[in-house]
Formats: C-alpha cells, structure tokens, sequence
C-alpha cells in the first residue's frame, strides 16, 4: 500500500441515519467509506475489500456486534482489523471485557463526539496503512533475498564446475568455502574441511614466511605465487595459487590450479634438452675421432707386418689393433645412436639387442646382474633403430634399476602370434628379479608423469616406449609375478614382423605362440635360482 492510498472503513449499521452521520464525521479523513445496514451485508464486503477499520453498532437485529466480531475474527486475513464498537445504551464491565474478547480495539458512547470519533479512526487507519506498507517491505525484502539466493547459488554452481581449487578463509586461515574443485585436487570434502585451518590441513610450504604474505595481503590486497601442499592421500602437489582480499578486510579468496605435471614436463623437456645436446656432442666427438682413428688402424697395420718386428712385437701389435677395433666398434655405435635414418630400414632386433645389451655391460658387472639372452628366432622389423634402440634400452635400464643387490636379467625373442589381432610378429621379453612392481602400480606405468622411482625419475620413459611400440602397431605390457623364491618382472614387446628370417630347425612350431607371461616367468625363475 502507497502512502497516499486510501483505506477502506466499513460502518455497520441497521439504521440508515446513524450510517449518514458517521459518513459526515469521518469524511474529513478522506478515506474510503463503505456502508452496511446488515451483518450479512458487511462479511459480504469484508470477504471482498480489504478493509482497515469496522465501525459498528452493538445491538442489530440479525447478528449483533458482538457476533459479528467473533465471525470476522475467526477468518484469517481480519484477525488484526481494527473494530470498534459504537452503543447507544449503558455498557457495564461485563459488557465490554466481552466486547474485547470477541475482537473490540474500542467502545464509542453515544453520544457520539465527532471530534473524539474521527480521532480514534484516524489513529487505526494510519495503523493499518503503515502495516500494509511493512507488509509489502517484508515481501519486497523476501523478494529480494530470494533473488540474491539464487544468484549466489548460481555463482555457487559455476564455482563448483570450475577446474580450479577455489576456497574463501578468514584472517585466522579457517576455510568458509571449498569448491567441488577443492574436493578433487585436495581429496577432503567441503564437510571436511570447513571449519579446519586450511595451510594447516594442507600441510602448504610457502615460498616466504606466511607473515610475510599476509602482510602484503593487506597492503596491495592481493598475492600472487606457487605453494607446495598435500593431498589427503600424502600426495605432494604444487599449485598456482593467487589470493585475494575481500573488499571488507574480513576473508580471502583463494583460487588454486595444480601445476605439477606441468613442472614435471617443463623439467623433462629440460631433461631431453640436455641429453639431446649431449648426444649432439657425443656425435661431434665420434665423428672428429673416426679420421685419425682410420690413420691409426692404417698404420697399426703396416707397423703389425713390418719384417724389422719379432713376434713379441707382433703380438702386442696384435693386441693394439684388437683394442683398436674395440674403438672404432664403439665410435659406430656412438653414431648410430645420434643419427636417425629419415626412412625406415630394415632393423634386426637381436642385434638392436646386443647393441644395448653391449652399453649396459659395465651396469651388469657393477651390480652383479647375469645376463640370460635366448634369441629363438632372429626377427627384422621395418622401422627407425634410434627409437627402437631407445624403447629398449630404457626397459633393460629399467631392469638394472630394480636389481641394487643383483639377479639374473632376461632378454628373451621369440615368434607368437598377437591372439587380440590375429596377426604374426615377435615377443621380446625383458625380465628381472628385482624387487618387483606393486600391482596398483603395475596399472598406472604406463600414465605420463608417473614413476616408481622417487625423485630420480621423471616418469616419462615408459610413456614415451609404449608410443613408439604403438606406433609400430604393436603393444607394450608388463606383469610381476611374485613366488616363494622372490619376484619376477616381465615388461612384454610385441611388433609385427613385416620381414622375417626363418626361424631356427629346432624351434618349437605354433604352440609357442601361447600368451608369452607363463613361459616367461617359468623361464626367469629358472635362471634366478
């Protein structure tokens, strides 16, 4: 109701005269004035109009008002109008306790004062009005909160979708917000960790003092920088983290993105860089060293058959030119591994085997590992040697890594068929005895990032050979078996062979193309013990 809106009085009377002469008083207040000479007459209006003020007599014929104003009183929307009781007879005490009973805010005698009559209306109108304007306020106010609820649970909706950690905290670090995308990275729910100081749960190590930052927190209102924290499984996460200040000092805003494996590439990128640029310098030097060695193997040969040497010489000319060859073979091996043919070629992979196998002797001798290599069959495969050679030896690498204390390494090749396929090609097996792989481990090998090294790995090296083994169509798997006598691991390459050289008269025909785990397995604990 508006402050110039008018509010409907209604006056209930039998007699016509009286209702003219309250129409008279009260038409100075400039309201509504309804009349009404019956008891039916009057609910009939107030069941239609919303009416602030009853003026009415006492004594009627049909009803009286008494009556009436235990009916009115008894609908919920009259339970507060205002009535007022106007009696042309003497009232005792009884009279009106009962008349205040049955809903009476007033008696007016007559009689009637018109002076005192348009006062005490008055007084209930501007109550009435001022009740109905508190009324819309409430429902406006309703309307509102309403409204801002269901923004602030849209906002609360789009933060949930959100990728990032997104968290509010007090001054004293006590979380008040945690986003679904909290949940994910962190692993606590929002039940969990409302309440809870968040640097605390999160075990978070900071790049300066956290005084520090929250002094500059509440300097320039906003922080900027990576944070090392902890998940609820231990898990170390670093995240991007930027912190805000809320525009009223009170809370912070703090938004999180996990950056770990971002940094993991970053450092792997790195890595590679350094070893490509190694490799690079390692071709340098193998190129500059092949010309004099040539000179050298040259003239090691005519001093070898010089008639002027007795066979003592000789033979140690003999033994200079054998470490001489020794040289050279690893000069070749040097340059292979630097340059990548731009075709495929055919590649042997025995001897793409015996290559690796030939760089990694000092790390067998080292570590008391005995090499068990059974070749039965010598497949060709059309591809690159460089990647080939690095998808092997980062798996026979792998296996020297397992086996700190020694073992048996098993290098083993093989025809089968790729039963899933349906197609031929060649097994090789690559086995150790070493402390084996935990089997929720075993699941997760192959994921970027992930390595059961620690800190000495990047976890990139198995990722990167089951790409390359895939982009040969063939597949790279692993398996532990663990037994009484220890454990044995089998990481399991399967390439089809485009070109093959007949496999041996001994070897077994086709019942050897069986899922290559048992055999080896049966056959790696035969050389561990």
């Amino acid at each position: 109701m508006k402050a110039d809106e008018k509010v409907n009085i209604l006056m209930v009377d039998d007699q016509p005269a009286k209702l003219l002469s309250y129409e008279v008083i009260l038409a100075d207040l400039g309201e509504n004035l309804i009349k009404a000479t019956s008891a039916r007459e009057a609910l009939n209006i107030l069941l239609k109009t919303d009416v602030g003020v009853v003026l009415m007599d006492v004594s009627m014929p049909d009803l009286d008002g008494f009556e009436l104003a235990d009916v009115i009183r008894q609908h919920p929307r009259f339970q507060k109008t205002a009535i007022i009781f106007i009696s042309g007879v003497h009232l005792t005490d009884a009279d009106r306790i009962q008349g205040y009973k049955s809903g009476a805010v007033d008696y007016i005698s007559v009689p009637v004062v018109p002076d005192v009559l348009r006062a005490k209306v008055r007084i209930f109108v501007e109550l009435h009005r001022k009740t109905r304007q508190l009324e819309a306020l409430n429902l406006d106010l309703e309307r509102r909160v309403a409204e801002r609820t269901e923004e602030l649970r849209v906002r609360a909706d789009l933060l949930d979708l959100a990728t990032e950690a997104i968290t509010v905290r007090d001054l004293d670090g006590r979380v008040q917000f945690w986003n679904v995308g909290a949940e994910a990275l962190y692993g606590w729910s929002r039940e969990e960790a409302v309440g809870r100081d968040m640097h605390q749960l999160l075990k978070t190590v900071f790049p300066v003092s956290r005084d520090q930052i929250e002094t500059l927190l509440h300097e320039q209102k906003c922080w900027q920088g990576n944070l090392v924290q902890k998940t609820r499984t231990g898990s170390e996460v670093v995240v991007s983290c930027r912190k805000t200040m809320h525009h009223n000092g009170h809370a912070i805003l703090e938004v999180s993105r996990d950056i770990t494996q971002q940094l993991q590439a970053e450092e792997a990128l790195r890595e590679t860089e350094k070893l490509a640029a190694m490799g690079r310098v390692a071709g340098i030097i193998a190129h500059e060293i092949n010309n004099p060695l040539a000179a050298i193997t040259n003239t090691l040969y005519l001093v070898r058959n010089h008639p002027s040497l007795d066979d003592t010489a000789r033979h140690f000319a003999d033994v200079a030119e054998q470490e001489l060859q020794r040289v050279s073979h690893i000069t070749r091996q040097t340059l292979s591994f630097y340059r990548e043919s731009k075709q495929p070629m055919a590649v042997s992979l025995p001897g793409l085997l015996d290559d690796v196998l030939e760089l990694q002797d000092r790390a067998l001798t080292n570590n008391r590992i005995r090499l068990s290599k059974r070749y039965d069959a010598t497949p060709v495969v059309h591809g690159f040697p460089v990647e080939l050679r690095q998808v092997f030896l980062n798996l026979i690498s792998n296996a020297i890594q397992a086996m700190p204390e020694g073992g048996t390494l098993g290098v083993h090749v093989r025809e089968c068929t790729d039963w899933e396929g349906n197609r031929r090609g060649s097994a090789i097996s690559i086995l150790d005895t070493g402390v084996g792989i935990h089997p929720e481990d075993v699941r997760r090998l192959f994921q970027p990032f992930f390595s059961t090294k620690s800190t000495k790995g990047t976890g990139l090296g198995l990722w990167i050979s089951k790409g390359i083994v895939q982009k040969y169509d063939g597949n790279l798997t692993c398996r532990t078996f663990h037994g009484a006598d220890g454990n044995v691991t089998c990481f399991r390459v399967f390439l089809p062979v485009t070109a093959t050289v007949a496999p041996p008269a001994h070897a077994e025909p086709a019942r050897q193309a069986q899922p290559v785990e048992a055999a080896t397995r049966q056959a790696a604990m035969q050389t561990a013990t």
